[in-house]
């Protein structure tokens, strides 16, 4: 083994030292984060999310987690990037954030938490902290549109991956072709796939970030790949359908994806002429992702494609998403988004079109945002001679 998942103290610190310059500018005190996504970024813990609050704390003279002891000895075995705070239980005698309170008294100033906050949990910070004034704030969530290097490794790792997941749906099938047979079904295409991931992982890694959604994926053949997030059936694929491998997984925390429309036998003229606008908006969209440009010049050029081959009606999404910690998060590449793109950002690209009734068809990259141009991480082969399974 020799790819490492978890990053290490120094990063965290840089992190940390980036949150507090922001702080400092905007006023801040005490920024408060409670996403399962915010956590990993600050502290590199990884948990499952419940009702029982899991906080990061900052100030300029700390970092904190606030855990529930249930938690306390996972934490510990993780070598969080923060000084934990133990309270009990939820709803708790001493409730969560009274617990955060006592272990910093007399906090006044500005208390920020992020806008993504449950809404109840905003009641209970002004409770805790009554010398404070409480406010919502994004900088840690701009924080993360720009990715470090040591992510960008475990985002091109997981990019590789994913491409490997793809590879084993397409052989299960194509053995199960060979031989006659009845094809696999949908479920069992996915669950083949999302084994093989972490089989990968656990022979080639080391320190792996368990977290959800670690390895997983959507399968939809024929008419079911005409609704864009149907969930994977037990049906069998058949013969003379196509289908999409919609496939991903997340290492060290850090997301990627690759989806491949596949042709179970030769396609029919109608297919191949579906496949030849998907396939072309696809790949305008990802040359469309330059540094300097907003995300909706993307969008409006795939879709502005798409429409002009008269599928307007088609077109039932946007051409993308950024993806981080969480395979979908800001920017997003979408009309309605003026965001400009950064070197250092990730985005999937992935226009499609729907043919209701009969099929979808969907090529999906992640893409990497450089200063030389947009890098797909993600390679596995998409003409439509190579995405044949005969």
């Amino acid at each position: 083994m020799s790819f490492t998942q978890r990053l290490g103290a120094d990063f965290y610190a840089r992190v940390h030292r980036d949150i507090r310059a922001r702080m400092a500018e905007a006023g801040i005190d005490l920024l408060l984060l409670d996403a399962n996504d915010d956590v990993i970024y600050t502290t590199g813990f990884s948990h499952y999310t419940t009702e029982r609050p899991v906080v990061f704390a900052i100030s300029q003279s700390g970092a904190w987690l606030l855990l529930p002891r249930l938690e306390q000895g996972h934490a510990a075995h993780q070598e969080i990037a923060a000084e934990p705070i133990i309270y009990f239980e939820f709803p708790g005698v001493t409730r969560p954030f009274e617990a955060l309170a006592r272990a910093l008294p007399a906090q006044s100033g500005t208390v920020a938490h992020s806008y993504g906050i449950a809404y109840g949990r905003i009641g209970q910070i002004a409770a805790a902290f009554p010398n404070a004034r409480v406010q919502a704030s994004d900088i840690v969530q701009k924080m993360r549109l720009r990715k470090h290097p040591e992510e960008i490794r475990l985002h091109r790792e997981a990019a590789r991956i994913s491409d490997a997941m793809v590879t084993a749906g397409v052989q299960l099938i194509a053995e199960a072709a060979r031989k006659g047979g009845e094809l696999p079904s949908e479920i069992e295409i996915e669950s083949y796939v999302s084994r093989h991931a972490m089989q990968i992982m656990y022979a080639e890694h080391d320190e792996l970030m368990l977290v959800q959604g670690l390895a997983s994926g959507l399968v939809y053949s024929g008419i079911r790949s005409s609704f864009p997030h149907g969930m994977p059936t037990g049906n069998p694929v058949q013969r003379g359908e196509s289908l999409i491998l919609s496939l991903g997984c997340r290492v060290g925390g850090r997301a990627a994806e690759s989806e491949r429309t596949f042709f179970i036998g030769e396609p029919t003229a109608e297919q191949q002429r579906h496949y030849s606008v998907a396939y072309e908006a696809q790949k305008m969209a990802t040359a469309a992702l330059i540094a300097g440009h907003t995300c909706a010049s993307s969008d409006n050029l795939a879709l502005g494609y798409i429409k002009d081959h008269g599928m307007a009606e088609n077109a039932l999404h946007r051409v993308g998403h950024g993806m981080g910690i969480m395979f979908h998060e800001p920017p997003w590449i979408e009309a309605g988004d003026q965001t400009i793109l950064e070197p250092g950002m990730i985005a999937s690209s992935e226009p499609s079109i729907t043919i209701p009734g009969f099929a979808g068809y969907r090529i999906a990259d992640t893409v990497l945002v450089t200063a030389e141009g947009p890098d797909s991480m993600t390679h596995y082969p998409r003409r439509i001679d190579e995405i044949v399974i005969a």
